[in-house]
Formats: structure tokens, C-alpha cells, sequence
């Protein structure tokens, strides 16, 4: 499975890539805008980061919109995935510009019908959100089972299933049992899988005893 880091916060994607636990980067308006900085330059520097797939969003609503904002943003780097909301404009921005050799990113996905048509469309990737769902109190990784086992039953449909609003642990844990190719995840929720008592408590351990000995490995 994939790690995207869900942020635009280039200090903590480079401390994450630092550690191998970056494939790729998703960002959004929203996130740019916490970051108070220019919106190019933010993913430009992001991609020097990460030869991976940085997501960045088009804000347009119209299809012609959206493919111009697109076609700009293909601009800044080679590895930048367009990402296009789940409507019919969207579909429409989305078939052009993967017929021009982009990576596309349909977001916003929120039921397997959806996800179909993000695939038909031609989608690099499809970000169905499952902590969205799980606020209104929809089994949110339902949705994730389902497209994966209509993915499955269409070899032809070449999207990448990415997780998306992971809110905790047991989110990717139970999407990569699925089979998901990509889950991207906030830099607080990676953090939180390497965390676990029995860890701490015999790393502690293990120092403790080494002190006694009173020796030096350097």
C-alpha cells in the first residue's frame, strides 16, 4: 500500500519523506490556505520533495474552467496530479486531461456508483472519504469495499483506489485488508502508527539494562 501524507505543511512532509514514509502528497485549497503561502510555490516545492504524486485542486466549478486550471498546474511539475471534484464537470476535466497524459485525481467520492464513473472517465485515482461518512453515520469503509471488489471485477479499470479523511489507525488498517492501493493520511494520524505501549515500555527496558553495563557503542 501507498502512503500519501495528506498536508501542505513541507516542513512535515520532508520529515516524513526523511523516514520513507512518503509515495506521494495530496493537498487542497483548504490546506494551502493553513499554510499562508503561495499556492504554486507550495507545490512546486512539495514535488522537489517527493517524486511521488502531489495532488493539487483545481478551483474552477465549470469544465472548461477546470481544464485550463489544470493544464496550468501540469505546469509546475512533471509529477503534479490534477485533482477534480466528483461532479460532471468534473468527469468532463477529467477525460480531457487524462487523454493529455495527466495524472487525474477525482475527490469527493462518496458512493461505489461514483467511483464508477471516476474509473470510466479515465481517473488516475478516485479519494472516496471515509471520515466524512463516518460523521453521519454511514460505515464509511463499506464504501472503500465496494469499489475495490468493482475495480477487481473490471481488469480493464485502471484507478487507484486512495483513502482519503483517515482519521485513525484502524481507518488504513482495515483498507489496506481490502486490498486499497493508497490511503493518504495526515502527518498526526502516520505518527500514531508507529505508537504502541509495548513498544515504549521495552525500549525502556533495553536501555535501562544497557546503562548498567556502563559501556559504549561509540
Amino acid at each position: 500500500m501507498k502512503f500519501f501524507v495528506d498536508t501542505a505543511e513541507v516542513a512535515e512532509i520532508r520529515s516524513l519523506a526523511e523516514a520513507g514514509l512518503v509515495d506521494g502528497v495530496t493537498t487542497n485549497p483548504s490546506l494551502v490556505a493553513k499554510s499562508g503561502r503561495d499556492f504554486k510555490e507550495v507545490i512546486a516545492e512539495i514535488c522537489a520533495i517527493t517524486p511521488g504524486p502531489v495532488s493539487a485542486e483545481v478551483t474552477a466549478t465549470d469544465a472548461a474552467g477546470m481544464i485550463a486550471e489544470g493544464k496550468v498546474l501540469r505546469t509546475i511539475a512533471p509529477n503534479v496530479a490534477v485533482k477534480v471534484p466528483l461532479t460532471e464537470a468534473g468527469l468532463v476535466a477529467c477525460r480531457t486531461l487524462a487523454n493529455e497524459g495527466a495524472m487525474v485525481n477525482v475527490t469527493l467520492c462518496f458512493s461505489p456508483a461514483q467511483a464508477l464513473l471516476a474509473a470510466k472517465a479515465g481517473a488516475t485515482f478516485i479519494s472516496p472519504f471515509v471520515g466524512r461518512l463516518d460523521d453521519i453515520s454511514t460505515d464509511g469503509m463499506r464504501l472503500i469495499a465496494d469499489i475495490v471488489q468493482i475495480y477487481r471485477n473490471y481488469p480493464n479499470l485502471k484507478t487507484e483506489v486512495l483513502v482519503a479523511s483517515v482519521r485513525h489507525p484502524i481507518h488504513l488498517i482495515e483498507a489496506a485488508k481490502m486490498g486499497a492501493h493508497v490511503a493518504t493520511l495526515p502527518p498526526n494520524v502516520i505518527r500514531m502508527l508507529l505508537k504502541h505501549p509495548l513498544t515504549d515500555r521495552g525500549l525502556e527496558a533495553f536501555l535501562a539494562d544497557w546503562k548498567k553495563t556502563g559501556q559504549s557503542i561509540l
